[in-house]
């Protein structure tokens, strides 16, 4: 029998795969293998079709330099959102490892070369950090002000992602109408500028509204405000975790649950059309041994929106648009600061290069007139420091490090004329933009892969289009939504629906999507396992 109760057939299509599924989940990205192992747990015969040569999707490492012995979190590299219960229910052999630095912030003020340490948890050196920064306790205060009212919010909103949405009005009222209208109602930045006086602090703030989103401070969409959530919600506390092994580490940890419970997983199998009426699906695929088609129940779409609307034939698809520059290094060792700030704490935590307030405005107005930012704004990330397994012994042992930077406000308009030689030059202003801060050159810092070039690996929206499929390189395959029912429509559903009742959404483009998290698939598993 089916989920539906009918009767199928048993017979099996060569390669020992079934010719009928429960379920057929397109993408092997971590949405889809938690899908998977959630259904396959359940007793549902389920089936997952990656395109690539593995799975994982963007949550994945690989040795990028040619005869270097270091496996990077080459598109994702930091975890937040994937609830500790998805962890547990599906007994994953993963541990995620907390930074002990939240966030270094390199300033230069009157001549002089300063940081603003924030640790985690903060304590006294975090306090003494802002007050030479600003002349006194007062933004400090503000800052602990705000984010212990940002926790509650968070607080509210977590354990409500594993469950059906929300009405906004229930979750309004457990968090208050002032600190609602803050972060929900009002443009980010009005609350930004209302509760801080200082331009670098009111800037580390900012920042997490822009990560993956091209928007400013006051958009009147709040695309900013939704950003900002969703980086601070996870697991109800907001902490980035270094998943050890590197974020490959996740994915083959749901790989293994989803084999474990019995799910098929195919890869090198490229999707071609998705058929479905309510009832009965048929996906048809392109592989080793020609075209394939399977019959199912139901069909899980782990891939973008826009994706799967081709896959269903459908044209005039709008894509949507990505915004970031990626770079990977491997350094010989950490660079000296300026600031004559221990590098090795300094890089434990987000490392933010060019973002004051003043700057990321100026960046997105030079992003939006289709010119790119003269100083562009970016965040450094040292997996290595927290987690140096992903090198080889003798890396570790010669103090070799990963860097990993996140260039904002790169919209795919600013590449579209000649990917190559823009993507060039805006890893030319990135990178420069970090040497600013240091005491020493960074080509002096760089390792050299085994033909001798640099260990330096930039991507822009089109080339992360081009390497794992992600339309318009957008990292959440569109714009967040925010977390609960925004109608009432929406109350009571799972947000994983389309507009038919046996095709689900399942990956970033689901209703509660976007970063690794699990949710989207957990939530398709859960909209097909509680009716």
């Amino acid at each position: 029998m089916d989920v539906l109760g009918r009767r199928v057939p048993q017979a099996r299509l060569a390669g020992g795969m079934k010719d009928f599924y429960d379920v057929v989940i397109v993408g092997g990205g971590h949405n889809g293998l938690v899908a998977a192992t959630y259904l396959a747990q359940s007793g549902l015969s389920t089936l997952i079709l990656e395109q690539r040569a593995h799975t994982g999707g963007a949550a994945v490492s690989e040795r990028v330099f040619p005869g270097v012995d270091a496996r990077l979190s080459r598109y994702s590299y930091l975890v937040s959102l994937l609830p500790d219960k998805i962890v547990a229910d599906l007994g994953l052999a993963l541990e995620l490892r907390s930074r002990s630095v939240a966030s270094y912030t390199p300033v230069r003020r009157s001549g002089r070369d300063l940081g603003l340490m924030v640790e985690r948890p903060e304590g006294a050196a975090t306090r003494e950090s802002f007050r030479a920064l600003t002349g006194s306790d007062t933004e400090y205060e503000a800052w602990t002000d705000f984010y212990g009212a940002v926790g509650t919010l968070a607080a509210a909103v977590a354990p409500t992602l594993l469950e059906p949405l929300q009405p906004a009005a229930e979750l309004r009222s457990r968090v208050g109408n002032a600190l609602w209208e803050d972060l929900v109602e009002r443009p980010l930045g009005e609350t930004i500028e209302r509760r801080f006086a200082d331009d670098t602090v009111r800037g580390v703030v900012a920042t997490d509204s822009v990560i993956g989103t091209f928007a400013g401070l006051h958009d009147d969409s709040l695309i900013q405000n939704r950003c900002f959530l969703y980086h601070l919600i996870g697991n109800g506390t907001g902490e980035w975790r270094v998943p050890v092994g590197g974020m490959g580490a996740v994915t083959d940890a749901l790989a293994a649950a989803a084999r474990r419970a019995g799910a098929a997983l195919v890869t090198n199998a490229s999707v071609t059309s998705v058929e479905v009426d309510g009832v009965r699906g048929s996906v048809t695929w392109l592989g080793g041994d020609g075209e394939r088609s399977v019959d199912c129940s139901w069909v899980l779409s782990n891939v973008a929106p826009s994706t799967l609307a081709e896959l269903r034939g459908q044209t005039g698809v709008e894509k949507p648009e990505g915004s970031q520059l990626k770079i990977n290094l491997l350094l010989r060792h950490l660079p000296a600061l300026k600031s004559g700030d221990d590098p090795a704490r300094a890089f434990a935590g987000t490392f933010h290069i060019d973002e004051d307030y003043p700057q990321l405005e100026s960046a997105y107005q030079s992003a939006l007139a289709g010119r790119l930012p003269a100083v562009p704004p970016s965040e450094v990330y040292c997996h290595s420091l927290t987690d140096p397994s992903i090198l080889s012994p003798e890396l570790i042992a010669s103090g070799h490090h990963t860097l990993t930077v996140f260039g904002v406000h790169f919209p795919a308009r600013l590449f579209a004329s000649d990917n190559d030689s823009v993507r060039a030059e805006a890893t030319r202003r990135v990178l420069a933009g970090l040497e600013s801060y240091l005491a020493e050159p960074l080509d002096a810092c760089i390792a050299r892969d085994a033909d001798g070039n640099p260990c330096i690996e930039a991507k822009t929206p089109y080339d992360i289009e081009e390497s794992v499929g992600m339309p318009g390189g957008h990292i959440f395959h569109g714009d967040l939504q925010w977390p609960w029912a925004t109608t009432p429509a929406d109350a009571g559903r799972w947000g994983t629906e389309t507009d038919t009742a046996n095709l689900l959404r399942c990956g970033s483009g689901a209703h509660r999507g976007g970063a690794v998290s699990g949710l989207g698939g957990h939530n398709a598993a859960m909209t097909i396992l509680t009716r």
